[in-house]
Parts: C-alpha cells; structure tokens; sequence
C-alpha cells in the first residue's frame, strides 16, 4: 500500500496506465476488432482515457473506496493479512472504476444503442469481466511489486543516511 502522496501517484500511474491501456485494446477490439487501425485507435484514445481515469481513481473512486473500506467493511481477519486488505481494495476499485470508465466509453465512441440502459449495462459487465482478473492476476502484482521496490529502495536508502549521521553526546 502506498505510504505517501508520491508513492500513490506512483501506484496510480502504474496501475492506470496499465490498465487503461489493456481495457482500451480490449474494448476497441469488441467493438471495431483488429482491423489494421486497431493500434492506432488504441494509441490515439489512450491518453485521454489515462487522464480521465487518473481523475476518476484519484478524485472520486479511490477516496470514496477508501472511506467505505475503512468505516464499514474492514474487520480484524483482515487485519492479519496486509494482501487481503489489498485484495478486497482493488475488487471495490474495479468495481467503481468500470462503473465510471464504461460510461466514458459510450459517450467518446457515443454507443448508446437503442437503450441507453441496456446498453451500458452489456457494456459494464463486459468490462467487468475483463478489468477483475486483469487486476487481481496481471496488473495488481506488477504495480504492487513496483511500489515495494521503490518503498525498499527508499527504507534502505534512509536507514544507509540514517547510519551515516554523527551520533552526538
């Protein structure tokens, strides 16, 4: 788990970047299949969703999973076990994320169909289906294998200045 603002940045750019990227492959690839501009549209798309992702996870979902997990659903079993805390954060994440990035999608590629409703609930299970074991399996230990060698990195970094201070009496 990040500790400070810049390692949640850090975790956001790699999980976000990373995701959004594999999910805009994905979608593009539901919807047109892989023609021969299928990495161009994913390319050309690509930073506008980061952007709108980087938002949605740092300034509504992330806060309000965040405060839901903390105030009502942690409990001492999973207390015992930091990966379960981790675990159960990124299911409510993935959850909020596709409800807010499916959205986005429709309205940029204004797929509304004959029913809004019906429509992007095909579209949010769709992606769902696709956003949880990226997350879980693929994403979710890359990013928190980056994060723990840069929080490593930093511990032995301030334990090496720490030791290098003279000790005065």
């Amino acid at each position: 788990m990040p500790k400070n603002f810049k390692e949640e940045l850090l975790f956001t750019a790699v999980m976000a970047g990373l995701m959004v990227l594999v999910m805009a492959g994905y979608n593009i690839a539901l919807t047109d299949g892989f023609g021969h501009h299928y990495i161009r549209e994913v390319l050309v798309g690509y930073p506008l969703a980061l952007i709108v992702a980087a938002i949605c996870d740092l300034g509504i979902i992330g806060p309000g999973v965040k405060y839901l997990f903390f105030h009502f659903i942690i409990n001492d079993y999973m207390k015992r076990k930091q990966i379960r805390i981790a675990l159960t954060i990124s299911c409510l994440m993935v959850a909020g994320m596709v409800t807010l990035m499916s959205l986005f999608r429709m309205v940029v590629t204004q797929n509304f169909g004959g029913n809004f409703f019906l429509t992007y609930l095909h579209t949010w299970i769709f992606n769902l289906f696709m956003a949880l074991p990226l997350q879980l399996l693929i994403v979710g230990p890359i990013a928190r294998a980056i994060l723990g060698a840069v929080q490593k990195r930093t511990a032995a970094k301030t334990a090496t200045e720490a030791s290098a201070e003279p000790v005065e009496d």
